[in-house]
């Protein structure tokens, strides 16, 4: 019967997530050809390659992927079972992963994680931002407990714990001509008016692309980044309009810098916001806690940021279908 090294799992782990033996050899401070050598002897051992080297380095095989899972669920389990030790202990510390879209940052930052340390001051997070693909894959490898994410494409080792509607909209400024366009902006109404978007890999460009197959047009933005921050400064200095939920610019909307406006494509306005974990996955106390907290909270400011939009969007005349409504799955 074949036995698993961890010491091997973790060479395998670490060449595939590097990207070259070499590089995972300078990562772990050994001899490139123990790790090689330690690799060999793992895939003669299980009579299967479990790398494969190209031009660019290594990916793992099937059978690689097999392990690397094994792997990573068998150090989330260890993780999550002292924590729950700790717990036990009646000991109050403990360490959180979240990895998130940068649309979350507002609603974190606006009140939610500072009453969840004035509960639990002794817990430590780290935040990383992402963009959809890599938060998918951060869950679903175990780099991250938690994933806060705009749009995830299918995957069936996520599990969805709270599912927000979050429309795409036009954003301009308030004196921007299509500021006082009637009724739902179509794509091709973009047309001749500088538009900003989101880098390719993030959801909620790869959402517009599709409606611009559906719609039979194509957009060529002036500006491509990977932060709504930017282009939310793009569109307030004048400098053009962009797509982006509309509770990304809630505040602003608020205070009557921007203008929200709704779009005709269907595709535009079904789209979700979510938290995810991997399916199966035992969190440990202190991210259980941290996930129920979220879910009541991002529920609850889903609500509020809805009444405030409404209000500012009546107070400039543009009355908008904007419904948000917490669903948990």
């Amino acid at each position: 019967m074949h036995s698993l090294d961890d010491r091997c799992l973790r060479y395998l782990a670490e060449a595939v997530g590097c990207g070259s033996v070499r590089a995972a050899a300078d990562k772990l401070d050994v001899n490139a050809s123990a790790v090689s050598r330690q690799l060999a002897q793992m895939e003669a051992q299980l009579a299967t390659p479990l790398i494969e080297r190209h031009s660019r380095g290594v990916r793992a095989t099937p059978a690689g992927h097999l392990l690397l899972d094994y792997y990573r669920r068998q150090a989330s389990d260890r993780e999550d079972v002292l924590a729950k030790l700790a717990a036990l202990k009646g000991l109050r510390r403990g360490h959180i992963d979240v990895v998130l879209g940068e649309g979350f940052v507002g609603d974190l930052m606006s009140g939610l994680l500072q009453d969840f340390w004035a509960r639990h001051p002794d817990l430590t997070m780290v935040l990383d931002l992402a963009a959809t693909n890599d938060v998918v894959r951060r869950v679903v490898e175990d780099e991250a407990h938690l994933g806060l994410v705009y749009n995830p494409p299918p995957e069936p080792r996520l599990r969805t714990h709270l599912a927000m509607p979050h429309p795409i909209r036009l954003l301009v400024r308030t004196d921007h001509p299509l500021a006082a366009h009637p009724g739902p902006v179509r794509l091709a109404d973009l047309a001749g008016h500088r538009l900003g978007a989101m880098h390719p890999a993030t959801g909620i460009r790869q959402i517009v692309a599709a409606a611009e197959r559906e719609e039979g047009v194509r957009l060529e933005p002036a500006l491509t980044t990977g932060s709504i921050g930017v282009l939310k400064q793009f569109v307030a200095s004048g400098a053009g309009v962009t797509l982006l939920p509309a509770f990304c610019a809630a505040q602003e909307v608020a205070d009557g810098t921007l203008a929200v406006l709704p779009l005709a494509d269907p595709g535009l306005n079904a789209v979700e916001a979510r938290i995810v974990t991997r399916r199966g996955r035992q969190l440990a106390p202190a991210a259980a806690k941290l996930l129920q907290h979220l879910a009541r909270g991002l529920a609850r400011e889903g609500r509020a940021g809805e009444r405030t939009l409404r209000k500012a969007m009546s107070d400039h005349g543009k009355p908008v279908d904007l419904t948000i409504s917490g669903k948990n799955a």
